[in-house]
């Protein structure tokens, strides 16, 4: 990908991200998915809009993408966001199979303004032994393990 299409594409997830400070329909985030031919969506954090915490700026662009195309696979497109993602939409972009990723703003630009991601980084690191931020508990496998059991004994399987 040429400098002049990042910056563009960059410049494109900022604007999305700017255009929040208007709205407030979420948080200052903005996303972009592109590949050589151009353009496939534009979003932004729609949290507050939705009123639903998972509307993060990537994981709303994933969804518009997905939906567009008519599958989760994301394969050759490209994400242009204006910050680093968070744990969850780390976790979407992955999921979605999308291979590149450019961002803007940091973590610590993010945590500056109040956004606090490393608490669930350090939760995550800590294999889900803090029980302040989450308290996590096993349950009942021997009724949820069926399931997998005879997805496993397919012999056609769809794993995304």
């Amino acid at each position: 990908m040429d400098t002049k299409k990042i910056d563009q594409y960059m410049s494109l997830a900022a604007k999305e991200a700017e255009s929040n400070l208007k709205t407030e329909a979420g948080g200052p985030f903005g996303a972009v998915i592109a590949n050589e031919q151009g353009v496939l969506v534009t979003a932004h954090n729609q949290v507050l809009a939705d009123q639903d915490p998972t509307a993060h700026a990537e994981i709303t662009a994933i969804r518009k993408a997905t939906k567009k195309l008519g599958t989760y696979d994301l394969s050759g497109y490209t994400l242009y966001t204006s910050c680093y993602p968070c744990p969850m939409c780390l976790g979407a972009i992955i999921w979605s199979n999308i291979k590149v990723a450019y961002y803007g703003n940091t973590a610590k630009d993010a945590a500056k303004i109040g956004f606090r991601d490393d608490y669930i980084y350090n939760f995550i690191k800590g294999n889900g032994t803090d029980k302040t931020v989450l308290d996590l508990k096993s349950s009942n496998r021997d009724h949820t393990i069926k399931a997998f059991n005879q997805f496993e004994d397919r012999k056609t399987k769809v794993i995304y």
